[in-house]
């Protein structure tokens, strides 16, 4: 009877280990950005799933590049990360392919399926997930919508207000090339002594260059009248409460980003990532994500729309994407030697 006793008692400790041990590994690890913390998002996956999703929030692609280098193999399951990047994390081996015929490309906004970013060999690695405009928010109480339709006024000797620069140096110089009739794209090192130019004039008339949270609370508290490089991203989550603000594109046009969702090619859990995407790609996650605390901004997913309601549309300006798409382009994508020269300018902006 002891035996027996003591059998059935080993085996029920080795029952709790394993389920213990199965509890442990229905776990998946996420490298994201801030937009993906919310439980609006990421509860309903976990509740389907009954599993833990481990969330590491990163800012910059460098940052992400970083955190894996020191990781060990298999330690991350998905990735997050700016479309025009992925061409880059493809080449460090870091994503694996996607199973597209389980994904929506079918309800894509056209311009967010970005082969030429996210196809390399034949194979797809990533989808959009989001997007948005580096462009100008404003205080409308302050300023008029006319005097920032020619976004080179912002670095003349009339700029019409206070103004706070976003500290990034890709989307700011891209919209400086904007504004000076290039094309995101085609930028060479021959075109840098004029956007540096400008760059050195909009800072002499800027008192502030921020990060996120910075450049977001400058415009917000009044701080600033004018945020060059903001967009519904600093705006559309915070028009409940601050209805005066507001953003625009102007008629040279803007810069448009991207952020983008992959399995990690290591991942231990490659068909439970994948499911992840496909909820985060869902038009319920899309909304969630659309709408996220952290910032807002339109989801690549039209399906969403049906989910969300018309004063979140509103606030993105849903019904005017079309043109929005048409009149923006995406951030500049330099290769090393030309992106060693931007940051170059970029530093010497910032030191100005």
């Amino acid at each position: 009877m002891k035996t027996t006793t003591r059998l059935l008692a080993v085996l029920a400790g080795t029952t709790l280990l394993t389920q213990a041990a199965a509890a442990q590994e229905k776990q998946l690890n996420a490298l994201v950005w801030c937009d993906h913390t919310d439980e609006a998002l990421i509860k309903p996956f976990e509740d389907k799933f009954g599993m833990k999703v481990n969330l590491k929030e990163y800012e910059g692609t460098g940052a992400a590049l970083s955190l894996i280098e020191q990781s060990q193999p298999g330690d991350w399951d998905v990735l997050v990360v700016d479309g025009i990047d992925v061409p880059r994390v493809v080449e460090a081996g870091i994503l694996g392919p996607l199973p597209t015929d389980q994904l929506p490309y079918d309800s894509l906004f056209p311009e967010l399926v970005m082969e030429e970013n996210h196809v390399i060999d034949g194979k797809t690695y990533a989808i959009s997930e989001k997007f948005g405009y580096n462009t100008v928010s404003y205080n409308s109480a302050v300023i008029s919508p006319d005097d920032l339709a020619d976004m080179t006024r912002l670095w003349s000797d009339k700029a019409p207000g206070s103004i706070a620069v976003y500290d990034y140096y890709l989307p700011v110089i891209g919209m400086v090339a904007k504004g000076l009739g290039l094309h995101t794209d085609e930028i060479t090192m021959e075109d840098l002594p004029a956007i540096e130019e400008a760059l050195m004039k909009l800072k002499d008339n800027a008192s502030l260059v921020g990060e996120v949270v910075a450049s977001q609370t400058a415009i917000a508290t009044g701080e600033v009248d004018i945020l060059f490089g903001g967009g519904e991203w600093v705006t559309a989550g915070l028009t409940a409460d601050l209805p005066d603000l507001d953003w625009l594109i102007p008629e040279q046009g803007a810069v448009r980003w991207s952020q983008s969702i992959g399995v990690f090619a290591d991942s231990k859990q490659p068909d439970l990532a994948v499911e992840f995407v496909k909820h985060v790609l869902s038009p319920a996650g899309q909304a969630a994500l659309a709408t996220s605390s952290c910032y807002w901004a339109m989801p690549a997913n039209s399906m969403a729309g049906a989910m969300m309601t018309d004063a979140q549309k509103d606030a993105l300006r849903w019904d005017q994407q079309t043109d929005y798409l048409n009149k923006t382009e995406l951030y500049p994508a330099p290769d090393a030697e030309l992106d060693a020269a931007m940051q170059d300018v970029w530093t010497r902006f910032l030191a100005r």
